[in-house]
């Protein structure tokens, strides 16, 4: 079989390690609105509590793969927060956010920020549809300011047809590897992974990972 071309940021993995069951375009699958929440409450708690630990108080967040609601904590005020998606009705009914754009960024990685203007970065369970992580988190880390971080956070719940390929078969903990992996190559600097929700107890099992780039 031959190499799919998306596999050449992360050479060391699997042929076809980012190949989707369903090769159209994401933007078509995503172009009707899912106003559904996509983890159960206690897991959108756990993700919650995590942010307000993690997520600087007054701070510019970038809520990224994000769509009508952000898991932010409702008492905390925030500079700003940019959402993005694949769904602009989606983004425009999320209360959270002061600015959205909307952007394949399978197709496009680059992001509409300036560097060093982010105090954090949340991806919360979309980071299994990512066909490029390593530009994309390469992008997340140049428009992070130093020290600030990534919450990459998933379940076991996607949508299969538009998961990569490796993400299926593995794990919470090879999930989080896999994530980590991703960091690594794209330049952060401290890593930790953190299980929320165990597999196999009550409700949806949550994972997080938590990237930082270097403090200046």
């Amino acid at each position: 079989m031959a190499q799919d071309p998306l596999d050449h940021e992360l050479p060391d993995l699997p042929p076809n390690a980012f190949g989707k069951l369903d090769r159209d375009p994401d933007p078509l699958f995503y172009s009707q609105p899912r106003f559904v929440a996509h983890i159960d409450a206690g897991a959108i708690a756990a993700v919650t509590d995590l942010y307000r630990e993690v997520v600087p108080t007054g701070g510019d967040i970038l809520d990224l793969m994000s769509s009508w609601i952000s898991h932010l904590p409702d008492e905390v005020t925030y500079a700003s927060v940019v959402g993005h998606g694949l769904n602009a009705a989606e983004l425009a009914a999320n209360p959270r956010l002061t600015r959205r754009f909307v952007q394949d960024l399978n197709t496009e990685a680059h992001l509409p920020l300036e560097t060093a203007s982010i105090d954090a970065v949340l991806i919360c369970v979309s980071v299994q549809y990512l066909q490029r992580p390593v530009a994309v988190l390469s992008e997340v880390a140049r428009v992070l300011r130093p020290g600030a971080p990534v919450v990459i956070s998933f379940s076991n719940r996607c949508f299969p047809t538009k998961a990569v390929a490796i993400w299926h078969g593995l794990d919470a903990a090879r999930q989080a590897r896999l994530v980590g992996f991703y960091l690594e190559r794209a330049g952060f600097s401290r890593i930790d992974a953190y299980a929320l929700r165990r597999e196999g107890g009550p409700g949806d099992p949550m994972t997080a990972v938590i990237g930082r780039t270097l403090i200046a």
